[in-house]
């Protein structure tokens, strides 16, 4: 079977999902992403091994989305950086949940590296 060894605090799995809740809050109050990215760098080094996917997953998240709204504003004068900014909040969206999904299993997250969903 898939299981995963749960010896470990489940502090630490709340707290990946922590980040994930403040990556959905960043839509509205755009500093906790920051806040989240930062929980994730400072809790990769001691995390178990099925948890670092999920804080690898979120760093990415949150430098591709910063790179994609990036795009996005630069490319706002023209019609297409509306709906490259329209992408980016669905893209943010359908990780998060995705991970908090995948994470509510306590299970590896299957591929952090991707850049999609």
């Amino acid at each position: 079977m898939n299981e995963v060894a749960t010896n470990e605090n489940p502090a630490t799995a709340n707290t990946a999902n922590i980040a994930y809740i403040l990556y959905l809050t960043s839509i509205f109050f755009g500093i906790t992403g920051i806040i989240g990215v930062v929980i994730a760098y400072v809790n990769i080094s001691d995390a178990p091994d099925w948890l670092k996917t999920h804080y690898r997953f979120q760093i990415r998240t949150f430098w591709i989305g910063a790179l994609y709204s990036v795009i996005g504003v630069l490319l706002y004068v023209f019609v297409i950086g509306y709906f490259i900014l329209l992408f980016t909040l669905i893209w943010l969206i359908v990780r998060c949940i995705k991970g908090m999904k995948v994470l509510a299993q306590r299970q590896p997250y299957p591929n952090p590296t991707g850049w999609m969903f």
